[in-house]
């Protein structure tokens, strides 16, 4: 079967794309697997069987660069796109640092009036740092939300 792949190949680049005429044989090797060949004088010597006389042979493919190139008719994104689009991602960011920052500003607010509570079935502080672990976390997200979309802002100022 190896043979008959290696045939296929080897006649794609040699000949342009159409039917050949070969002779290919199918033959039993001494542990009984079969095999193919087009060596006539092998099929002779082992009494091969003639299993086809022709092979067709398919065009090569193109190579993937050519598929890959854009067409000239291609919408591109002119200058002042490419700054409106900047511009628009620019007041997004802004609007989503504000609406951070007045969370994070109320996360801490609730985390302060938290920490000043303290309820009589909590005599162990560590019931308290449980029971504020939650208040901390939030703050801790905004605050990287915060940094995160000021990094955002730096780089789109680039």
């Amino acid at each position: 079967m190896i043979l008959v792949a290696f045939i296929g190949i080897t006649s794609l680049e040699a000949t342009p794309a159409h039917a050949q005429r070969t002779e290919i044989f199918k033959c039993r090797d001494g542990a009984g697997r079969w095999t193919y060949t087009d060596d006539a004088r092998r099929a002779e010597k082992e009494k091969c069987e003639l299993v086809t006389t022709h092979i067709n042979v398919a065009p090569p493919a193109p190579p993937i660069r050519q598929q890959a190139r854009t067409p000239s008719s291609f919408p591109r994104e002119s200058p002042s796109d490419r700054a409106n689009a900047k511009g628009r991602q620019r007041d997004i960011l802004e609007k989503e640092l504000a609406t951070e920052e007045q969370d994070l500003a109320k996360a801490k607010q609730a985390l302060v009036e938290q920490e000043s509570v303290r309820s009589g079935d909590e005599r162990n502080y560590a019931k308290v740092l449980e029971r504020l672990q939650p208040l901390k976390d939030r703050v801790e997200t905004h605050e990287k939300n915060v940094e995160a979309l000021k990094r955002e802002l730096a780089n789109l100022n680039r």
